[in-house]
């Protein structure tokens, strides 16, 4: 019998470190900024931006280890640009320039990769960037199918006045979720379980600066902007109210979740709050600016579900993200505590 529970373990590294939730957090805190902990990376965002002769850049890296390497709405190379150009979008930059990395197990299938290299094409088109230098490193199978993992790092030309980050959080911010939740995580795990629904399941898979650029062309002043990746809306909220030291008062209802997740988180037993999205953001602006930020968002098929889904309460020694319901209950969210779905992005 094992623990649903996840057990804390201090001597070697499990699944649930690279989960996005708490785990993730306390490898960070523990390690990672202990021993790279500079003014750039101590502001916790998707990216790090960079003053240079030419003006402000953001930069940014990420890996793509997704299982199955195909799946509803998207693949592996999708996923490895859209993945890293929404990274330079949620610091408010442009996106402009990409690597690829590519970490390829012997025995896999030549007409795959292909396949893989022209989904990255096909994106990086959509997104207009351009892909101009990579790697390739091919290494012993270590599984009974071989694999294939990615890395892109991109550079974006920064369009703000100030900082995008947490730590610009205000009080009184409303704060808008672009699109419905769990999409992403949901179709990974459906297509595992060869689970089918009436209404169709797909990832949300799709790039986001159009969007930003949107909200900043109608002169929405941007304070925070954070896409809702691995850990899902609960876990990159929870974040967001510690690194602002904000709390944050939200309303369940007002958060889309599709039929076909519901569907399948209540079969699987999962929570569409905690489950990775690859196609929607949060965004914190001022109280005044909400209901415009709302109409251009729904201006784009990705941001039809656009809605305010809370506001930024006020400062807390100890901050906490306080979600209410329609029953006048409320309860405090939390970061993913395990692993949910590994290998979702």
């Amino acid at each position: 019998m094992t623990c649903p529970v996840e057990v804390e373990e201090k001597t070697v590294i499990t699944l649930s470190h690279g989960s996005g939730g708490r785990q993730t957090s306390q490898l960070i805190e523990q390690v990672f900024l202990p021993a790279f902990g500079n003014q750039v990376i101590q502001t916790l965002h998707d990216g790090a931006l960079l003053d240079m002769n030419c003006g402000q850049l953001a930069f940014t890296t990420d890996s793509y280890v997704v299982q199955p390497l195909f799946f509803p709405g998207g693949d592996i190379g999708k996923l490895a640009v859209t993945g890293t150009v929404n990274d330079l979008a949620m610091c408010g930059a442009r996106p402009q320039y990409l690597s690829c990395g590519f970490i390829i197990e012997e025995g896999f299938l030549l007409r795959d990769l292909k396949r893989i290299v022209e989904s990255m094409r096909e994106a990086a088109i959509k997104s207009s960037v351009e892909i101009v230098t990579g790697d390739t490193k091919v290494v012993e199978r270590q599984s009974q199918e071989p694999n294939i993992f990615i890395n892109t790092s991109g550079i974006g030309r920064f369009l703000c006045k100030e900082p995008i980050n947490a730590r610009s959080i205000r009080e009184g911010d409303a704060i808008v979720l672009s699109g419905d939740v769990g999409r992403h995580a949901m179709a990974i795990m459906a297509e595992r379980s060869g689970l089918s629904f009436p209404e169709g399941l797909e990832s949300d898979c799709a790039p986001l600066f159009a969007m930003v650029e949107a909200l900043l062309e109608a002169e929405i002043e941007l304070h925070c902007l954070r896409d809702a990746t691995r850990g899902g809306v609960a876990t990159a909220l929870v974040e967001l109210s510690e690194q602002s030291g904000m709390n944050f008062s939200l309303f369940e209802e007002k958060i889309s979740v599709s039929a076909p997740v519901k569907s399948a988180c209540e079969v699987l037993g999962l929570d569409p709050l905690h489950a990775a999205n690859e196609g929607c953001f949060l965004a914190f602006i001022p109280q005044d600016r909400a209901e415009c930020a709302q109409a251009v968002l729904r201006q784009f098929s990705t941001g039809k579900e656009a809605c305010v889904i809370g506001q930024v309460s006020g400062r807390s020694s100890s901050p906490r993200a306080l979600m209410h319901n329609s029953l006048g209950t409320q309860r405090y969210l939390y970061k993913l505590s395990g692993d949910q779905l590994p290998r979702i992005c």
